[in-house]
């Protein structure tokens, strides 16, 4: 191939690519939220059969063991434009989700509980007299949201959320995920974002969705390291001799290398005296409060390494011959916790009928789609990345990228969050799930021979 001939090749390629883009931009679609850009998120990406899998727990199966009222006994809760709300939604199959998603057009899908019987007919059976309708399976669920952390950080507040304070969600998926698992013994757990401020988790065993509300409340409260029945003070309080193995783990392995490599600095945490004089507060030793106080009065330094050079003399003072006292040097581990630690919605995961938002809904505030996390590399997660409605349906309008399936999903940016969905999530779950109806229905067969043989 001569020059020229290379050229010219190189010059037809960037042609291509100059009409690749060019079709992109006229495909584009005006970002925001709305009804009809929804509409068409229901009706061509909107993963239906994978949802219905998932809360049928492989009950929608063959096997004699199944039971096939169990999705049918799911309530769903819709909420519509004007903040219309209906709860108590019921459906048999997946086609009937379908239809009745694509007919409302819900701004927001959230899942409640199983109920002994079907939601929608609950009036017919509260008749009867007998209280027959309350829930009997539910997920295990946290609700984790980013405003909660207000007073710990200093680039956002509200609702609003960057690069810089999403490290606190990263550290809360990394606490709660590896306890459940460890020292719960959970297997199948979903992080989703909830599309614009937090996460949410679901635990999705067996063993978890059938948990009562006491034995919910006792997980939540082996969480609990605030003083108080609220978070409000957000003050921490680390009593006994010793720490729990599982607040030892959480700080060693997480804790502490976020606060002082991330937060630290990221947040100023020690740049003005209205900002350390809060981390002060938590120190009970006027002496040393007061010492400190007038090193960092008197000593200027520049922006960049006056948070560690604070956060190293608060240490060294604490941790020095003539501070023994065990208060004292729990001080640093109760700072680090202070800023750091998961502040969970204690009530959502406290009670069986509390609704959570569902996985792969659109925030209408920012038109993000509610997307799972992957705990195993949370820390990359980019919720500014995160695929819009509007970005999705730019991308099925200039015909998607090149999917591997037949599902339209598979050809935008979202394939890749269904697909980690199905293959890590679901696929396993459903597995075990098949394992228990079987293990179940034998029993029951056995305990069945056994009755008629004696």
């Amino acid at each position: 191939m001569t020059r020229e001939e290379v050229e010219n090749g190189r010059d037809d390629m960037l042609i291509d690519g100059d009409e690749v883009e060019q079709r992109r931009l006229e495909n584009a679609v005006p970002e925001g939220f709305n009804a009809d850009y929804l509409k068409a998120y229901y009706g061509k990406i909107f993963p239906y059969v994978d949802m219905f899998k998932w809360m049928s727990y492989g009950n929608d199966g063959k096997h004699p063991g199944c039971d096939h009222s169990y999705f049918g006994r799911r309530e769903f809760s819709f909420t519509l434009d004007n903040d219309i709300y209906l709860r108590f939604q019921s459906f048999n199959t997946v086609s009937e989700l379908e239809n009745a998603i694509k007919e409302k057009c819900p701004f927001k899908i959230d899942i409640g509980p199983v109920y002994s019987v079907d939601p929608s007919k609950r009036h017919a059976y509260s008749q009867g007299g007998d209280n027959v309708f309350m829930p009997v399976e539910k997920e295990l669920v946290f609700d984790i949201d980013i405003s909660d952390y207000d007073d710990a950080r200093y680039c956002c507040s509200g609702a609003d959320v960057c690069l810089e304070c999403w490290p606190l969600m990263t550290i809360a998926i990394k606490v709660i995920d590896t306890s459940l698992r460890d020292d719960f013994g959970f297997s199948h757990i979903l992080w989703v974002y909830s599309g614009r401020r937090g996460v949410h988790c679901w635990v999705c065993d067996g063993k978890a969705r059938r948990l009562n509300n006491e034995q919910r409340a006792a997980i939540v409260d082996y969480f609990r390291v605030y003083k108080g029945n609220e978070n409000n003070s957000k003050k921490v309080s680390l009593v006994g001799p010793a720490l729990h193995p599982f607040l030892v783990r959480s700080y060693t392995e997480v804790l502490k290398d976020y606060f002082e490599k991330r937060l630290l600095s990221s947040q100023n945490l020690f740049l003005n005296e209205e900002r350390f004089e809060k981390i002060l507060e938590m120190i009970p030793d006027e002496s040393v409060t007061s010492e400190l106080r007038g090193r960092w009065l008197s000593n200027k330094r520049s922006r960049e390494e006056i948070n560690v050079a604070r956060w190293d003399q608060l240490k060294n003072l604490l941790q020095s011959n003539k501070q023994k006292g065990q208060g004292l040097r729990r001080c640093i581990e109760e700072i680090v916790f202070t800023f750091t630690y998961p502040r969970l919605d204690m009530e959502v995961s406290k009670h069986m009928n509390h609704l959570l938002k569902a996985p792969f809904c659109v925030h209408p505030k920012t038109g993000r789609v509610c997307v799972p996390i992957n705990p195993k590399n949370c820390e990359e997660f980019d919720p500014s990345a995160v695929p819009t409605l509007s970005q999705l349906l730019g991308e099925l309008n200039t015909g998607g990228f090149k999917g591997e399936g037949d599902s339209e999903w598979d050809g935008t940016s979202l394939g890749d969050c269904v697909r980690y969905f199905r293959e890590s999530f679901l696929q396993p779950l459903l597995k075990s799930c098949k394992e228990e109806i079987e293990t179940s229905y034998n029993a029951k067969v056995q305990q069945s021979r056994n009755s008629i043989s004696w």
